[in-house]
């Protein structure tokens, strides 16, 4: 017999939002994506499980939230370590995790990375607005009970329970697809956009000198500073953006457009974020040291393969041609 169960939210922490594959088909409208900062540790997370790679899971940042089990469940826990711990026994990130009733599931500081990913049987269940239940606070969509809402103390986050053809397929994610989140993170930059506008020597400083990651950094986009990128650059007509544009501005710093960007932007760009390297800085504190390498469709479209067709063999449920990576790219 199917129902569903709960964990109440004993402490909500700065920032702990559902997130499915994302919003597509609205950008006409004005309205962004969403969808999980960090779509690879979101998709293993939900292939542990068995889950459909764009079931709902809930995406915690920097940690602070505590949960409180009022069901048996199996979850899955993956990204970010943020101190994560079952009644104050430790549990580290990557795997599958067994709860009872009573039990408290709680989330410290970060200790590598910046956002993890938890994932319930089927996908939390959530308020869908536009024909998904990704939470993009600015425009008050989606979320756990609609309006865009972050969780709060006191709300019930639910899961399906009961029920036929669900079976979690595996205990934890081979090590060979785990990211230490404590190196540099190289990123692979398709470059396009306006890059030929750039003069010489910023385009190799671009791709040969360290970044890191600014305080300004958000669901919106995240801030590099580093070398100043200069050029003849024209004054532009706004156009659309892809996640993962990376757009420079009059300070010639970079902004790596992320889930919640606008839909359109008029700065010049470098280039676009390969999926893979989109997820990968989605994991960078301020001050974590970043480069840009150069690379073209096809290995970026051959890397993101890899990593699904690995997922893929945890749960036949996942599909290339989901949305939340086939249209990454």
């Amino acid at each position: 017999m199917s129902g569903t169960g709960l964990l109440r939210v004993e402490k909500a922490g700065p920032q702990a939002l559902l997130q499915d594959a994302g919003r597509f088909g609205v950008r006409h409208l004005g309205m962004t994506q969403g969808g999980p900062m960090d779509w690879h540790a979101a998709s293993w997370a939900n292939a542990l499980l068995g889950n459909p790679v764009s079931a709902p899971v809930l995406e915690i940042a920097l940690g602070g939230l505590a949960l409180m089990a009022e069901a048996d469940v199996t979850l899955a826990l993956c990204g970010a370590d943020l101190g994560a711990a079952v009644n104050d026994r430790a549990l580290a990130p990557w795997q599958r995790v067994e709860l009872r009733k009573g039990d408290r599931l709680a989330f410290d500081l970060p200790r590598s990375g910046m956002r993890a990913y938890l994932a319930a049987p089927r996908g939390w269940i959530g308020e869908a607005s536009l024909g998904s239940v990704a939470c993009v606070t600015r425009e008050g969509l989606g979320g756990h009970k609609g309006g865009g809402t972050a969780l709060e103390a006191g709300d019930e986050l639910r899961f399906a329970t009961g029920g036929p053809g669900h079976r979690p397929v595996a205990s934890e994610v081979p090590e060979a697809y785990r990211v230490d989140y404590l190196q540099p993170a190289r990123l692979g930059l398709i470059p396009a956009g306006q890059v030929a506008a750039f003069d010489g020597r910023s385009l190799y400083e671009a791709f040969n000198r360290e970044w890191q990651v600014d305080t300004r950094a958000d669901r919106m986009g995240i801030r590099l500073t580093g070398p100043v990128l200069t050029g003849r650059l024209p004054a532009m007509v706004s156009e659309g953006i892809a996640p993962g544009s990376v757009q420079v501005p009059p300070d010639g710093q970079p902004i790596c457009l992320m889930n919640d960007r606008q839909t359109i932007g008029g700065y010049p760009r470098l280039g676009t974020l390969s999926p893979i390297a989109r997820a990968r800085l989605a994991q960078c504190p301020p001050g974590h040291p970043v480069y840009l390498g150069a690379c073209g469709i096809g290995p970026a479209r051959a890397q993101w393969r890899l990593a699904v067709e690995a997922m893929n063999g945890l749960s036949q449920d996942l599909s290339l041609d989901s949305p939340s990576s086939g249209r990454s790219i």
